[in-house]
């Protein structure tokens, strides 16, 4: 079943980052790059989650791209929380700790600033 998760989850991000991309690639496939200077474009509305979100609601490309790579990042956590459950479901409790300290370090790094 963790198997299935991890490629699910996967498939998933990599579906949402294409559709994404197509998004993106269509509303500026009529406009001409300008090589000639470079400019930073930091919207605040991919930096955080909620903005993330509502900006895939939205149908924006870059923000349906960004919410792909939050899946993406989720798929493995979502692992670790399936085996936390399951070692305490069969009253694993050496497993259980050890899984519960490899989710709150993946917790902590994720929320950490």
């Amino acid at each position: 079943m963790i198997g299935v998760l991890l490629r699910v989850g996967v498939l998933l991000a990599a579906f949402v980052v294409a559709v994404g991309a197509a998004i993106h690639l269509s509303a500026f496939a009529t406009t001409a790059p300008d090589y000639a200077k470079f400019s930073l474009n930091r919207e605040r509305g991919l930096t955080t989650i909620p903005g993330v979100i509502a900006g895939a609601i939205k149908l924006d490309g870059r923000s349906v791209m960004q919410f792909g790579l939050l899946l993406l990042i989720a798929t493995p956590i979502a692992r670790v929380m399936f085996s936390l459950i399951a070692f305490l479901h069969e009253k694993d409790w050496l497993y259980s700790f050890f899984t519960f300290i490899v989710l709150s370090a993946l917790g902590f790094s994720l929320l950490a600033r």
